[in-house]
């Protein structure tokens, strides 16, 4: 085995330029959201809200599902980059406050899930009336719908600053007390977190048109959500070494994160062609509606959505080399950060503001900015409070060694 002498106490500083641009980034989001209120263009700004703010929590999220999953496989080789989902997993509460304002504002507002808060949609003597949301108000009403969100998402905050105060007493403390409770409390997670996320997503995306349902939907979204978390760490590692830090991170890591993304963005893919298959070949009124709408009036995202989630990835990353290749994986990653921003918005636009009238401009740029420098503001801040590695991990060893 070799030695190394790479520092163990090295520390992220979150200072200068990236510093500077996160704060400017938050300020433009701010001004994009007023923005679409002053113009009264309120459903558009709320669906961006609710676009941005679901996009942050799920790759938080998926931060923690990262770290559990490498505990519960007792993976050596990811020792060494566990810093950065952690500090993802650290930000996740507040992407929760986030979204779940946003989504409580919307509710209050009728700018979201009007489909089934509509005023009278549940009263037979109402003209709004609507038998079939009525027959699902047991479950879509808004004092069950709001405490649904609140547990999962609580319950996904609570493992996330769990696994991230056991790193911290195993710096502090060495030995396998740490890590084996990390692995107890992983399996905990990934069993809570399986049966959840696909409610999270029928709740928080699919009932913003609640006339349609699919029961693939959930697997849809963990798919996304899951390699748009891969690539984000993947563009973090490699902007920090780039900086000059986590040397430590050679081609063989970036080879697994690049056979993360390339894997699942094909995982993805058979979801969302398994979906749209089975609904076009039944050619059922109900259902081909969803798929209609976004083919008539979102035609480019439709595509576009396609081209940057898989195609991009896959031809990009079939060869062996680029995998290996800092700008190309960064360059991927950056697509198909991209692309699944393309994906959610193909999601949630037309259950929405319908048919894509209002346009597309300032308050979509913005408030993607505004929440991209909120994410790199909160996470880096999050990355500098402790050391870039896990220096105790009983695994660091292999992963320092890590060689395909």
């Amino acid at each position: 085995m070799e030695t190394h002498n790479y520092n163990l106490t090295e520390q992220f500083e979150f200072t200068g330029k990236a510093k500077t641009l996160s704060i400017v980034g938050i300020v433009v989001g701010i001004a994009a959201i007023a923005f679409g209120f002053a113009s009264g263009l309120h459903e558009r700004t709320f669906a961006n809200l609710l676009l941005m703010a679901y996009y942050f929590a799920c790759v938080c999220m998926s931060g923690t599902f990262f770290l559990a999953v490498q505990f519960v496989a007792q993976a050596g080789w990811s020792a060494a980059i566990l810093r950065v989902p952690q500090a993802m997993a650290k930000t996740l509460p507040i992407a929760v406050v986030i979204l779940i304002v946003v989504i409580a504002s919307g509710l209050a507002t009728h700018n979201l899930y009007h489909h089934w808060h509509a005023d009278g949609i549940t009263d037979p003597n109402s003209p709004n009336y609507d038998k079939l949301i009525d027959g699902k108000s047991a479950f879509l009403n808004v004092p069950f719908f709001m405490g649904r969100q609140v547990v999962f998402l609580g319950v996904y905050c609570i493992f996330s600053l769990l696994l991230s105060k056991l790193s911290n007493n195993e710096d502090l403390e060495g030995g396998l007390n740490s890590y084996n409770k990390s692995f107890k409390f992983s399996c905990i997670f990934l069993v809570i977190y399986g049966f959840t996320t696909p409610i999270f997503a029928f709740d928080t995306i699919m009932s913003l048109e609640a006339h349609w349902f699919s029961t693939m939907f959930g697997w849809y979204n963990f798919a996304a959500m899951w390699v748009s978390s891969l690539a984000t760490m993947a563009v973090i590692i490699i902007l920090l070494r780039k900086a000059g830090y986590m040397q430590w991170v050679n081609n063989s890591h970036l080879h697994n994160l690049g056979q993360f993304i390339f894997g699942f963005s094909i995982f993805w893919t058979y979801v969302w062609f398994a979906q749209f298959m089975l609904i076009y070949y039944a050619n059922m009124p109900e259902e081909t509606v969803y798929f209609y709408r976004r083919f008539e009036f979102y035609k480019l995202w439709f595509f576009l959505n396609l081209l940057m989630n898989f195609l991009s990835p896959v031809l990009l990353l079939m060869d062996r080399d680029n995998k290996r290749q800092e700008n190309i994986l960064l360059g991927v990653s950056l697509i198909v950060l991209c692309g699944h921003w393309v994906d959610y918005y193909q999601m949630i636009m037309p259950g929405t503001v319908k048919d894509g009238s209002n346009g597309f401009g300032i308050i979509e740029i913005g408030t993607a900015i505004g929440f991209v420098g909120l994410f790199t503001f909160t996470v880096l801040t999050a990355l500098s409070k402790k050391p870039l590695i896990a220096k105790n991990h009983p695994l660091l060893q292999e992963s320092l060694n890590h060689h395909l």
